[in-house]
């Protein structure tokens, strides 16, 4: 039996996802195996996700996933290329996984090689290099300079949010010489960030409604209803805020993607001893060379204490989160297969030491920290006491 694997934040979960587990099972013969490999309480956009992670875990179960492991926070919370390589690395480390497949705008794989082929060769590192040194922020360099050797047409995959990534998973599987496969299905209905359509939403949209108590609106998008509270940022605005007037250059710079050698440190001081608010210091640090996603994922890595050295070059451990019947298989054939740890019970991380014991043990401050995110605080200890969401059925 062939066995995908499928990267994602589920955040919520919702008919898109749904469709694209579905349509990598139907293009792989029918009876292919899903491996989902989601972030957990802190997401890529530097702020904390809807629902806890058991939680979505039995959303993706429900939906059609057969085993969910987690990205930890160091990874999830990270700019694009990091994001891939760690959770890349995850699936390869299974050992079960046969293909990785991924939602992309164009839904064909050539012209997403080609853009990372780019990206690894040395002519795309000198101009990478010329521009940034004519004062243009990362992203708009690296599009010109592989636009300048690919041409527009050959450079337009970096400029759309699931194409992007798309490419930074390739990149990641050539980094790494994984045997697993690439495949990408076309995305469906709403574009990334944008309102309903085609009889799909997308997340964004989704988590808007419901932190607004729209929960009958989000509905029809979802693949079961919205029940209990919603995770925002606005409970702990001011939290981050103390934290962020407490930091020094050091501090900042220790941060992963901290920006100490390009000055960067000195400027978010200054922001954060000005602002009023969470918005105001992303508005008073904010530049060409500095995007909002950026900002905000140092102001919160800031917050959950990440460091640059606290984020290995790939996840020392694999943390089951949820499985179903098949995902039982999986597993046992993972314990034997995977050079890692595998946690399932929660008594196994005490098992755990060095980097793997240093990580697990962030990942449980992160998760006492996401517990501020709701209107009614939840207690520490989440970590050291949650089992997997188990799904019974055949296997």
């Amino acid at each position: 039996m062939v066995t995908a694997g499928i990267v994602a934040e589920y955040n919520p979960f919702h008919r898109g996802h749904a469709w694209h587990i579905a349509e990598t099972r139907r293009a792989l013969g029918g009876e292919a195996a899903v491996v989902c490999v989601m972030s957990g309480h802190w997401v890529q956009r530097g702020e904390c996700a809807l629902a806890d992670k058991w939680r979505r875990a039995a959303l993706a179960l429900d939906g059609g996933a057969d085993l969910v492991l987690e990205l930890p926070t160091p990874w999830a919370m990270a700019s694009a290329e990091a994001f891939a390589r760690g959770a890349v690395s995850l699936l390869d480390a299974a050992g079960v996984v046969d293909v990785l497949s991924f939602g992309s705008e164009t839904g064909e794989l050539s012209p997403l090689q080609r853009a990372a082929d780019c990206l690894d060769s040395d002519l795309y590192r000198a101009g990478l290099r010329r521009f940034l040194d004519e004062g243009r922020p990362f992203a708009a360099a690296r599009q010109a300079a592989v636009g300048g050797i690919l041409g527009d047409a050959g450079a337009a995959p970096l400029d759309s949010p699931n194409n992007n990534l798309g490419v930074e998973y390739l990149r990641a599987l050539r980094a790494l010489d994984s045997p697993i496969r690439p495949m990408t299905v076309p995305r469906q209905g709403a574009d990334h960030d944008g309102p309903a359509a085609g009889g799909y939403a997308s997340a964004s949209e989704l988590r808007k409604l419901l932190r607004a108590g729209r929960g009958a609106e989000a509905a029809p998008y979802l693949t079961a209803p919205w029940t209990g509270e919603a995770a925002e940022m606005g409970h702990i605005e001011r939290a981050v805020l103390a934290r962020l007037r407490t930091m020094d250059e050091a501090g900042w710079a220790a941060l992963p993607d901290g920006g100490g050698a390009e000055g960067l440190p000195a400027r978010l001081v200054k922001a954060a001893q000005r602002a009023e608010g969470l918005e105001a210091f992303y508005a008073l640090a904010k530049t060409k060379r500095y995007p909002h996603a950026r900002l905000r994922r140092l102001a919160l890595g800031a917050f959950l204490g990440l460091t640059a050295a606290g984020r290995p070059a790939a996840p020392p451990y694999v943390r089951v989160l949820g499985l179903g019947g098949r995902g039982r298989a999986l597993l046992r054939r993972m314990k034997e297969a995977c050079p890692l740890p595998v946690v399932v019970k929660p008594a196994q991380a005490r098992a755990l030491d060095g980097p793997a014991r240093v990580l697990f043990e962030a990942e449980a401050r992160c998760t006492d920290l996401y517990g501020l995110c709701f209107p009614t605080p939840r207690p520490c200890g989440g970590e050291w006491t949650h089992s997997p969401v188990v799904r019974e059925g055949a296997e």
